[in-house]
């Protein structure tokens, strides 16, 4: 038996090291006041952001409860590209853990698999700023209802999601991405 496990042993301890750390969110988000136009400020890089620049998230209400979820991205030579989704809130969070899933064939397919983490870790008082994360700690956004943030405000946004344990010196600001002009 000892020969079958010794060979594990070291499979089992990582096993136990994949644990997320809990990451704590804004306790309460009134969906009323957060539905609109969001501008992404800056990013970590995701496979399907690849070349998008001046992004953008409009949240609205529906009559059932969810929240309709309309990202556009912009990218060089290429009209904008729009992805349709829809959010529901996770029970008991204050509205502020939404699970999020986009309508294409693969989420027609297996839609629980498909459904993503969208947790609010900040969002200030007057809803025009907020930091978007979620437990693995490898999406973030910070997004703004104006297009660009003064430094000092981004700074502040970029050292919560850092307290949070996000590797913040991965960020991609928005203003970054934008092409030069010919």
């Amino acid at each position: 038996m000892k020969r079958l496990l010794l060979p594990l042993l070291p499979l089992l301890l990582l096993a136990g090291c994949g644990e997320e750390k809990p990451l704590a969110t804004v306790k309460q988000v009134d969906l009323q006041q957060y539905a609109g136009t969001w501008y992404e400020i800056a990013r970590l890089p995701q496979w399907f952001q690849r070349g998008c620049y001046d992004s953008t998230a409009t949240y609205s209400l529906n009559d059932d409860g969810t929240v309709k979820v309309v990202n556009r991205c912009q990218r060089a030579g290429e009209d904008a590209s729009e992805a349709v989704g829809t959010a529901r809130v996770v029970a008991d969070s204050g509205n502020a853990r939404l699970k999020v899933r986009f309508d294409n064939w693969i989420s027609r397919l297996i839609p629980t698999i498909t459904e993503g983490n969208y947790w609010i870790i900040a969002l200030d008082q007057d809803y025009q700023t907020v930091v978007i994360g979620e437990p693995s700690r490898e999406y973030l956004w910070i997004l703004a209802r104006q297009p660009q943030l003064p430094e000092d405000q981004y700074q502040a946004l970029v050292q919560v999601a850092q307290s949070k344990g996000f590797p913040v010196d991965q960020l991609e600001r928005n203003r970054n991405l934008r092409p030069e002009a010919p």
